[in-house]
């Protein structure tokens, strides 16, 4: 029995769902232009946006997942965000993200590692979008791709499913959608970011744990963080430029 990807019929409704998801020119604003439409006319650069996570400031309550789920319509069991528990002690350090955190954490550990907590801390994770994503790299027929304005995107109408990219993010921010069968992640919610609205976790995000600004706005949160120099970010020794910036990110995550 032929299988439903390669049923010429089923990859047409996909197509067109897809076609209606993005929208026709926002596919092309995604391979040639910003997400704002800001123009350069005074000479200034064009915008580069990136993300900032303050670990302090987040209490893994999963809102921010939520959001993201309601906002990008992401199928039950995956996630384009996650919160991750980091609970250190003298054996180890104990990870855990039950259900992604979409419906936050116990209030404690389980009691063999609470007892020996030395510290705990709320670590948020999603795409890097970074500057040299070995996503890109990795894929054959170019539908994965970084835009001008610093996103890393999928075009719909050219992934084929192989799965490398979710092979190759060492973030492990990618999975199959199970629904449209094609490569998904983060995208910073880039249809909001075209029409001046902050990404969905930032907005509900009940602490400030999330920031997201243009680098080249010297007011924007992002830029602040920038140029401070004071931030960290994961998996540094991969050297893929991430553009997701971390504050207070304890060195046993990195």
């Amino acid at each position: 029995m032929q299988s439903k990807m390669n049923n010429p019929s089923s990859e047409v409704s996909r197509r067109r769902f897809l076609k209606g998801l993005f929208g026709g020119s926002l596919l092309v604003v995604m391979r040639s232009g910003s997400a704002s439409g800001r123009k350069t006319e005074t000479g200034g650069p064009p915008p580069e946006y990136a993300f900032v996570v303050d670990v302090d400031k987040c209490i893994g309550c999963g809102t921010c997942v939520a959001a993201c789920k309601r906002e990008n319509g992401v199928p039950d069991r995956v996630t384009r965000t996650w919160v991750e528990r980091y609970v250190a002690t003298n054996r180890g350090v104990y990870v855990d993200s039950p259900g992604a955190a979409i419906d936050g954490f116990p209030e404690e550990a389980p009691k063999d590692v609470a007892k020996l907590a030395m510290w705990a801390a709320f670590v948020p994770k999603l795409c890097n979008h970074c500057k040299k994503p070995p996503c890109v790299q990795v894929c054959p027929v170019g539908a994965t791709f970084r835009s001008p304005d610093g996103f890393v995107l999928v075009d719909p109408e050219h992934c084929i499913a192989c799965g490398y990219c979710v092979q190759g993010c060492p973030y492990g921010a990618r999975f199959i959608n199970p629904m449209t069968r094609i490569a998904d992640k983060c995208t910073w919610c880039y249809h909001r970011i075209a029409r001046s609205l902050l990404p969905a976790c930032v907005t509900v995000c009940p602490t400030g744990a999330r920031r997201f600004g243009d680098l080249n706005d010297p007011k924007s949160p992002a830029a602040k963080v920038f140029a401070t120099d004071d931030y960290s970010v994961l998996k540094p020794i991969m050297h893929t430029q991430s553009m997701c910036f971390y504050l207070n990110l304890p060195r046993e995550v990195v």
